[in-house]
């Protein structure tokens, strides 16, 4: 009895011991098929956090509310407004410091009805610290990432404070030569020692100015809150015609890809459409198919 139970208890060792190994060479098997056959999980884009909007000055011809329309028409989500824009509506007011209290609620209130966001403001150009508290105190109130800005040098300090208390930066664009900010190195210049001013790099501005808008985003990396995509016709031509994004001389593939080597994440790509001002809602479609089309390749 003892002898049959010891080789019954031999044999079920081995058995276990056979299946164990088959078991293990199965799962070798499945995992060297796995490796071989099955694909890896996609990585998420390096753009996939990316904001596309529009600049307002886009439709700067219709007032506000009508504008929101016309963003809303293109699939657009994310905003930068400008002071001085006729509200509309039931309002009588223009967009900035001087809106009502019930004329900022209506445009938060429109915002919020549409799942818009208001991202930014600008291009101010505040005459002092005064003012700028002002407009960070707008800027609070509709809870803005960055106000774009070519502020006076002497203000430097000054709203790199007001920045700090309130939480948001300050984005410093450039415009055509002979403006004080036409090269990122003036702008470098303005962020030295300054954590909370930064850069809004508008594109089509540098190359008018006859810049490599990419060598350009390589100085400021590390310190661009926001970016205005334009298309021009010409380099090196400060009154070069406004173009479709896509269509002229301004190398996107290579800036998208600049950017995305910056893992450039902290502000917005705003849609600056300058020309066709009566008819370019399908520019501005036509914009965000090609900046969806060229990102999905990073």
């Amino acid at each position: 009895m003892i002898r049959r139970l010891t080789f019954a208890c031999c044999i079920c060792i081995a058995a276990a011991i056979g299946l164990s190994s088959c078991n293990n060479e199965t799962a070798k098997t499945d995992e060297t098929k796995k490796d071989s056959t099955t694909p890896a999980v996609d990585s998420p884009s390096v753009a996939a956090g990316w904001k596309i909007g529009v600049q307002l000055w886009t439709f700067h011809f219709v007032p506000f509310v009508q504008a929101l329309d016309k963003a809303d028409s293109a699939g657009i989500k994310y905003i930068e407004a400008f002071p001085g824009q006729k509200l509309g509506g039931d309002m009588k007011g223009s967009f900035g410091l001087d809106m009502t209290a019930d004329e900022k609620k209506k445009i938060k209130d429109l915002l919020q009805a549409k799942g818009m966001h208001l991202m930014a403001m600008g291009v101010v150009v505040p005459k002092d610290l005064a003012e700028w508290k002002k407009y960070f105190e707008l800027g609070k109130y509709f809870d803005l990432s960055y106000i774009t800005s070519e502020p006076l040098k002497d203000q430097w300090d000054g709203i790199d404070s007001l920045a700090g208390v309130y939480g948001i930066k300050v984005a410093i664009h450039d415009h055509p030569r002979p403006n004080a900010y036409w090269h990122p190195d003036s702008v470098l210049a303005a962020i030295k020692g300054h954590n909370n001013i930064g850069a809004c790099a508008d594109l089509g501005h540098w190359t008018r100015n006859g810049l490599d808008p990419v060598e350009c985003l390589k100085k400021l990396e590390g310190h661009i809150y926001g970016v205005h995509l334009k298309d021009i016709d010409s380099a090196g031509n400060t009154k070069a015609k406004d173009l479709v994004v896509g269509t002229g001389v301004v190398p996107f593939p290579a800036i998208f890809k600049e950017l995305a080597r910056q893992h450039f994440n902290t502000g917005q790509f705003s849609i600056e459409r300058e020309d066709n001002w009566y008819n370019n809602v399908p520019d501005v479609i036509a914009t965000v198919k090609y900046f969806n089309e060229q990102t999905a390749k990073l």
